[in-house]
């Protein structure tokens, strides 16, 4: 130790400490701090997956709440995807972006508006008659339904028998809303919605790309800014191509079941079709769904058994033909999703935003799938989604 080390040493303005000291535990045995090391980090660990949960319980919490403000914004930017390339090609035709954007949104709404129109007739006409509908349905499968309903006849006489004397206790009946006034409501929030869906496509389609030229500009670097254009460029494509190609097969399916509805004689045809296209973008429950409306409206319809479950089975066939071997053959591999992440993904939305969530869901899941398929940390995410 040198001469200045042995004067600061023992000098009474510095602690007297023993640089060589060690911890000990209560047997005197040195403390190991790699373990304790190995203890924080599994803390910070444990952690860092708590907040990841509150942050996943958070946003499930937020998508149910704020369904009515996120909703229209997805609808919307799901057609802008969808409608993007017309306005392209009109903008090619030296036709202003905000113009043909305009023509598009009018054409959309006139032929939404025009289809309801002409579909309101006998969609009016099933729901008036529906009471007859099914007191002759009733009436038909009574036979199929007398075993049944003995047992269930057996078992409310048991229940008589073994239960005390009845309570003479008042009962309270709590009205709820009328069926008029929950009518009006849901039709008030329907066209409400779709004014906002239709405004916001609008200003989406007529801006162009002007959201991906403002983050090229934020971005610093060069090479930033081609990997962000390639992303976006690619990730455009390839959900436009795939919106594209669902929605025209579903429309096929809808034609190739007005055909054959008009075949077998089935009356209003085009509404089965028109229903047979919408409910093609929720899988297994539009299917079962449209299923369930055709063996009703056969039975109504045709006298015989073999004749009521016609309409169904022409329905069938159709259904697995375009299942199992039109849409594999045109969508591919790249843009087919898991069975397994699919049915997730409808009850996940199903249950977050009821019905308007399960007809957009296999969309979101594969919008979701191609920018998985895009970027690189979340290719096996992707690859996981991939059928």
């Amino acid at each position: 130790m040198s001469d200045a080390t042995a004067a600061t040493a023992g000098s009474v303005l510095t602690p007297d400490v023993d640089v060589t000291a060690q911890a000990t535990t209560a047997r005197g045995t040195p403390t190991d701090l790699g373990k304790t090391e190995a203890a924080l980090a599994n803390r910070i660990e444990v952690r860092s997956i708590a907040i990841t949960g509150l942050f996943v319980l958070a946003l499930f919490y937020t998508l149910y709440f704020a369904r009515s403000f996120i909703l229209p914004i997805l609808l919307a930017v799901l057609l802008d995807f969808l409608l993007s390339p017309v306005v392209r090609a009109l903008k090619r035709l030296r036709v202003p972006v905000p113009l043909g954007a305009g023509i598009v949104v009018l054409a959309l709404v006139g032929g939404i508006g025009t289809a309801v129109y002409e579909l309101s007739g006998p969609a009016q006409e099933w729901v008036s008659t529906a009471p007859a509908s099914m007191a002759k349905v009733q009436a038909k499968l009574r036979r199929l339904r007398q075993p049944i309903e003995q047992v269930s006849k057996t078992a409310d006489r048991v229940a008589e028998a073994t239960s005390s004397a009845p309570s003479q206790a008042q009962q309270v009946v709590v009205r709820g809303p009328s069926l008029t006034s929950r009518l009006v409501g849901t039709t008030r929030e329907i066209l409400t919605g779709f004014l906002e869906v239709m405004l916001l496509l609008y200003f989406l389609l007529a801006v162009g790309d002007l959201f991906l030229q403002k983050l090229i500009k934020v971005l610093p670097q060069f090479r930033d800014k081609k990997t962000a254009v390639a992303i976006a460029r690619d990730t455009e494509a390839a959900i436009s191509t795939y919106l594209y190609t669902v929605t025209l097969i579903n429309v096929g399916q809808g034609i190739a079941v007005t055909l054959g509805m008009l075949a077998i004689g089935m009356p209003n045809a085009a509404l089965w079709g028109v229903l047979s296209g919408l409910l093609e973008f929720i899988p297994y429950v539009g299917a079962a769904t449209m299923t369930g409306m055709l063996l009703m409206a056969g039975f109504v319809t045709y006298d015989g058994t073999g004749a009521a479950l016609l309409p169904a089975a022409v329905y069938l066939v159709i259904n697995f033909i375009q299942s199992n071997l039109v849409s594999p053959l045109v969508l591919g591999r790249r843009l087919t999703l898991n069975p397994v992440a699919i049915f997730i993904g409808l009850v996940f939305w199903l249950w977050i935003w009821g019905i308007p969530g399960a007809f957009i869901a296999v969309p979101l899941l594969a919008t979701f799938k191609i920018f998985c398929d895009h970027i690189e940390s979340l290719a096996p995410l992707g690859e996981f989604l991939a059928k």
